[in-house]
């Protein structure tokens, strides 16, 4: 292989970079690439507590509620629900 097959090889490989990264320029420039962030989250996980290395507890809000789930190994299990308290930072 001479010089000239790797200074093809190179110039190919900087153009197939070169119209990779002008895809995803585009793509985000349209925004093709945001995935719905313009919809409001009704999902989020409060807290979470670690009860051993297997379980662990977490606080998890949705549409006004709270579900406090136990995590492990054996499945999944709602522990309670209730009405979500307000946050006293969000009210400051």
């Amino acid at each position: 292989m001479d010089w000239i097959d790797w200074a093809r090889s190179a110039a190919a490989l900087v153009a197939t970079l070169a119209l990779i990264l002008a895809v995803a320029w585009g793509a985000r420039r349209l925004g093709m690439l945001q995935g719905g962030a313009s919809a409001p989250r009704r999902l989020k996980l409060s807290e979470s507590l670690m009860l051993d290395p297997r379980r662990r507890l977490v606080l998890v809000r949705c549409d006004g509620r709270e579900h406090l789930i136990l995590l492990g190994p054996s499945g999944d299990i709602v522990v309670s629900e209730m009405a979500a308290a307000e946050q006293a930072e969000s009210a400051n």
